[in-house]
């Protein structure tokens, strides 16, 4: 395998311009291009703009198996207060959950996997996926005809990461149901506006929205069983203009999250049932309106793809370096590019945080308080060894089929 270390330099200079230069869901097309000159640099065969802004490359190599490595390249809607020298200079946008992160060590993996072709047989893709952050990405490319249309073939194994705030040169699995699905909804609840003074010829749809608001928390307490898990969470409230006007209507927007589609089910339809009473309760004369406004499936990982996958990487990195993690509340749309192919996922965790920070923090119990989480404007992974192990990890993952290690 060609040295990662006389690459490392020239990796970092690449994930310091791109936190730099944070691009939103859909519009990344500076990302995307960098990626795409790469790429093509080290021999891959490149398609550009799948699902908008999506790049592939494809390095045919021979008989074997197909293996498909994702890296998502959106950043958020953060201001960044991270104080670095590399710190965004594009206001309001930051790669706080380290996409950033996630596109330099596949490009540096396809870098090494290249230049080592001797080693290995089969087919690798490399996928860099936009609009992970509001769900859409992975079903866009998909929708353009990603596997359809013959843009990619069709993976036998699709392999994943995402770095995470616990002590970098450290990987976390969690076999089977790993993180959650998740459904962004939106309720409109329709009354009757009116002068505050005489509330009496109204229909407050303010009132109605409150009690749904109150009443809806029950759903998680109340309906769904202590062996499930579900998360209700609403984010959002707009209702009004002014002081002295009730409203003819309110709008709630809200998060749910389930691990099983029979809870998913269940859950969804007590939020429509809760809604559609107290609009009832209010005497109003027209039902609320309930919107999806994205969806993410539950990620699932494949048992034996994460056994065999987790074998290389003892071997690589050493026993104490692997952790199993219980399954997170968060959500990723990574699953759908596995799905669609009726391939396993293994996706996994990579450390990002200083150990030493980490270990202090741990060790006072000051986790949560000391240690920013992805979506935090102090999200920053350290750059080594994160960079460096985030590498090694998708090349070993990948070799684990191309090399003929996974049985």
């Amino acid at each position: 395998m060609a040295p990662l270390d006389d690459r490392l330099a020239d990796l970092v200079a690449l994930y310091e311009d791109l936190h730099r230069h944070p691009e939103l869901g859909f519009q990344e097309t500076r990302t995307a291009a960098e990626a795409a000159r790469r790429l093509t640099a080290h021999g891959y065969d490149v398609t550009t703009g799948i699902g908008g802004t999506g790049v592939t490359g494809v390095l045919r190599n021979g008989p074997g198996p197909v293996v498909l490595l994702r890296a998502d390249m959106d950043a958020l809607p953060v201001t960044e207060r991270s104080g670095l020298a590399y710190a965004s200079t594009n206001p309001g946008r930051m790669h706080a959950c380290g996409h950033d992160v996630h596109v330099t060590c596949l490009l540096g993996a396809a870098d090494l996997l290249a230049a080592a072709r001797e080693q290995w047989s089969g087919t690798l893709i490399v996928l860099f996926q936009p609009a992970e952050e509001i769900g859409n990405g992975a079903q866009a490319m998909l929708d353009d005809g990603l596997y359809s249309k013959g843009l990619v073939p069709v993976p036998d194994v699709v392999l994943a990461q995402h770095v995470a705030p616990f002590g970098a040169g450290l990987i976390a699995y969690c076999p089977g149901a790993c993180m959650a699905a998740a459904d962004s909804l939106e309720i409109t609840f329709h009354g009757i506006g009116g002068h505050g003074s005489r509330p009496e010829t109204t229909i407050d749809p303010i009132l109605m929205a409150a009690s749904f608001v109150q009443r809806v928390q029950s759903v998680v307490a109340r309906e769904v069983a202590a062996k499930d898990q579900a998360v209700v969470s609403v984010g959002s409230f707009h209702a009004g203009d002014t002081a002295n006007v009730i409203p003819d209507q309110a709008v709630v927007s809200m998060s749910v999250r389930t691990f099983d589609e029979t809870v998913r089910t269940r859950v969804l339809a007590a939020i429509d049932r809760i809604a559609g009473a107290e609009a009832t309760a209010s005497g109003a004369d027209r039902a609320p309106e309930m919107k999806i406004l994205d969806s993410f499936p539950v990620t699932v990982n494949d048992s034996r793809t994460l056994h065999q996958v987790n074998a290389q990487f003892t071997q690589l990195f050493g026993e104490q370096r692997l952790f199993p993690y219980a399954p997170a509340s968060g959500s990723e749309d990574a699953g759908l590019l596995a799905t669609a192919a009726d391939a396993p996922l293994y996706y996994w965790w990579l450390g990002g945080w200083d150990p030493d920070a980490f270990h202090t923090a741990l060790a006072a119990g000051r986790l949560a308080q000391d240690i920013p989480s992805n979506h935090s404007p102090h999200f920053v992974p350290v750059v080594r060894p994160t960079l460096t192990m985030g590498v090694q990890a998708l090349v070993s993952g990948a070799l684990n089929r191309l090399a003929g290690q996974g049985g």
